[in-house]
């Protein structure tokens, strides 16, 4: 298990993983995410480099609500398979900082 911090900023993108997720088994991944900032709402998401520069979300994996709300998401890696993973900012403007755990 390890948890990742980071910030959305100006351009409403963040990329979680450098390249698109590999795997051939079927193993279960739970992500916890949560929203750090009040004033925003984010979203968890899964999708093609291009889904990602466009900022669009290929397979939306959770949504954040304010500050002290984490989401579960349980998914199949092979669901993953070939996407990167990243985060949109849906609403607000301000840099919005987001917590996820990876287990």
């Amino acid at each position: 298990m390890f948890t990742l911090t980071g910030t959305v900023g100006p351009d409403g993108k963040y990329l979680v993983t450098g390249m698109p997720v590999t795997t051939t088994n079927h193993t279960v991944l739970k992500l916890a995410f949560e929203n750090n900032t009040s004033g925003t709402n984010l979203a968890l998401c899964a999708g093609s480099g291009a889904d990602f520069s466009a900022g669009t979300a290929g397979i939306r994996l959770s949504d954040s609500g304010g500050p002290g709300f984490k989401f579960l998401t349980i998914i199949d890696t092979q669901a993953l398979s070939g996407q990167v993973i990243y985060v949109l900012r849906e609403v607000g403007t301000a840099n919005a900082q987001f917590t996820l755990t990876v287990d």
